[in-house]
């Protein structure tokens, strides 16, 4: 999105003499939202908009603004990782690779190393380095809180070498028997099942409603609309109900290491 959205907030707020509170009260908002919008550490969504431009008597010029629904990934992802890191809960969904803020250096260098079209090496790098940053919000130990439902089958194709493998499976599972994050597995025998067409991630936050962001081959799309939302939690909520306990998905998890040649 750029910050050209908030500049344009900023200086149609202050042309009416507003503070970012007077804004808040006007928009039926908290000021720490109007303030990450105008800073372009936030997307609003659409009902966000629709409240601006009446607080602000601007038509509908924000609303207008907004980013299409046909966004690529590579176009709106960065507005997902300003979101990610701001979130207070998030749950993941991934069918055939960990969730970008579980992966360990050289999980991530594999995935990323077999880009196509292929990319230089120093590309690699600047990538790799971008998803490590990513999970650092895993070093806060509270916050956020990480929910990881993984399907069986990111756990059996090898990405890299069989000991880069055991090395991601069982940072995971660290990172769970720690009580940093969840992990659930999706067994092969439950067949199919609600979210298993592509990843997904929803995010809660503290003063803002939720947000879900889908990705599949190349695209990508983030979605603020409330019922969509709230579809597609219900979606994660019931393959949930299918996966595996949380100490059953850990023994899964040390017993596919164990078979990649980790040995405790």
């Amino acid at each position: 999105m750029g910050n050209m959205y908030g500049d344009w907030l900023k200086a149609q707020r202050e042309t009416e003499g507003l503070t970012q509170q007077q804004l808040a009260e006007r928009a039926v908002m908290t000021r720490s939202h109007i303030a990450h919008i105008e800073a372009g550490r936030r997307v609003p969504s659409k009902e966000d908009a629709r409240r601006l431009d009446r607080a602000l008597n601007t038509g509908n010029v924000l609303s207008s603004f907004l980013p299409q629904d046909d966004i690529s990934t590579a176009d709106y992802f960065e507005a997902v990782r300003v979101l990610e890191q701001q979130a207070v809960m998030i749950r993941e969904f991934a069918p055939t690779y960990f969730p970008g803020i579980l992966q360990t250096k050289r999980y991530a260098r594999a995935v990323l190393g077999a880009a196509f079209p292929p990319v230089s090496e120093e590309e690699c790098d600047r990538r790799v380095v971008t998803r490590l940053e990513r999970a650092k919000i895993l070093e806060d130990p509270v916050t956020p809180v990480v929910w990881a439902l993984l399907d069986e089958g990111l756990l059996r194709r090898p990405i890299g070498s069989r000991d880069i493998m055991a090395e991601q499976i069982m940072h995971v599972v660290g990172l769970a028997e720690a009580g940093r994050i969840r992990v659930h597995v999706m067994p092969f025998d439950v067949g199919l099942y609600t979210v298993m067409p592509s990843m997904l991630t929803l995010m809660w936050f503290e003063d803002q409603p939720p947000l879900a962001y889908g990705e599949g081959d190349r695209m990508g799309k983030l979605h603020e609309s409330p019922s969509t939302v709230r579809e597609l939690q219900h979606r994660y909520d019931l393959a949930l109900s299918d996966a595996l306990s949380l100490k059953a998905s850990l023994a899964l998890l040390r017993a596919t290491a164990e078979g990649y040649g980790h040995h405790d």
